[in-house]
């Protein structure tokens, strides 16, 4: 350990890898709710955070697990999840009367293209403001599933057993490897029928 008259030791979060401080006070020098997205390997969560002299308080949230009330029964994991999570979250959010906000991507590292910017995306095409460059978003096709679509056949037709096991909860759930972008679809139109 270091040690010295100069050294200081560092904040409990920061030595813990979890917040960059220099970070969060350029976010709140914005003066905008800040858009939090994190994920783990199955799950995404938007949340849209207001930060007060008291503390951080969360104005609404989503979570890729309450994608099942709205007819979503995969894996919360992937793109077309973190899309819908979004989608959700921003649709929260405008009945919350939140109309813009700022990215906060805290100490995750990212990909152009990832889930991370896929549910970005689903929170901008929900009708929240976010300063982005639309070039980091996926393509279409990509949030609507067509490239796991794509490797599920390529799959099916080298090995069918491992098809089965790969793709097992799509078999459960009864939904078609191919359907996919139409389950996308049917999920943003019960999110807007439920979510006002």
């Amino acid at each position: 350990m270091a040690k010295g008259p100069r050294y200081r030791v560092p904040l409990k979060r920061r030595a813990e890898g979890k917040t960059s401080y220099y970070q969060r006070r350029e976010l709140l020098k914005s003066g905008m709710i800040r858009l939090v997205i994190r994920r783990s390997t199955k799950n995404m969560r938007v949340q849209f955070i207001d930060a007060l002299p008291n503390g951080d308080i969360v104005k609404t949230s989503s979570d890729s697990m309450q994608l099942k009330n709205f007819g979503w029964n995969l894996t919360g994991g992937n793109i077309p999840a973190a899309y819908l999570t979004g989608y959700l979250a921003g649709k929260k959010a405008k009945g919350a009367g939140i109309e813009n906000a700022i990215l906060d991507l805290g100490l995750q590292t990212n990909s152009y293209g990832g889930r991370i910017y896929a549910a970005l995306k689903g929170v901008v095409d929900a009708g929240i403001e976010v300063p982005v460059n639309d070039k980091i978003f996926p393509a279409e096709d990509v949030l609507k599933g067509e490239h796991i679509t794509k490797i599920a056949t390529a799959i099916e037709t080298e090995n069918k057993e491992a098809f089965q096991q790969k793709f097992a909860r799509y078999h459960a759930n009864k939904v078609k490897t191919d359907g996919l972008s139409k389950l996308v679809d049917k999920t943003v139109k019960s999110i807007d029928k439920e979510v006002k």
